[in-house]
């Protein structure tokens, strides 16, 4: 888990980097996040322990939906410095979901993991049907 943190806290960096070089400013305050929002509640309820296989498998199902997300905007960007930017972004980003199974998998059963993965990723795909389209990784 720390070789993931440090590797994002690592594209953080590279995507202020970016941000500066191309004169865009961070944002001044933190917005609420809608997708974020409402996919919190599938870690509410149930057991200690449901609560945190649930959490777990929320950090994949974002951490994928984040990597196709930098794929497409790879592949659509006529910018060569961003499509390479964003393609390394995803390479690196892919694997990140996995390390959230693999964890939820050290833990609890393989089929109770799967299980609940398929029921987290049916309800996050009905809440990005409904989003509106915005500039934003989530």
């Amino acid at each position: 888990m720390i070789e993931t943190a440090i590797e994002e806290l690592e594209h953080f960096q590279q995507v202020f980097a970016l941000m500066q070089r191309r004169g865009v400013n961070l944002q001044t305050e933190m917005k609420e996040d809608p997708y974020i929002k409402q996919l919190m509640p599938l870690t509410h309820g149930g057991t200690p322990e449901s609560r945190f296989m649930s959490r777990l498998l929320l950090g994949s199902v974002v951490e994928c939906r984040g990597c196709e997300r930098f794929k497409l905007v790879s592949e659509a960007q006529q910018d060569n410095e961003l499509k390479r930017f964003y393609k390394a972004l995803w390479t690196s980003e892919a694997k990140h979901g996995n390390i959230f199974v693999e964890l939820a998998l050290a833990y609890f059963d393989e089929k109770a993991v799967y299980t609940r993965l398929h029921e987290m990723m049916e309800f996050e795909g009905a809440i990005i049907e409904n989003l509106p389209i915005r500039a934003a990784l989530h």
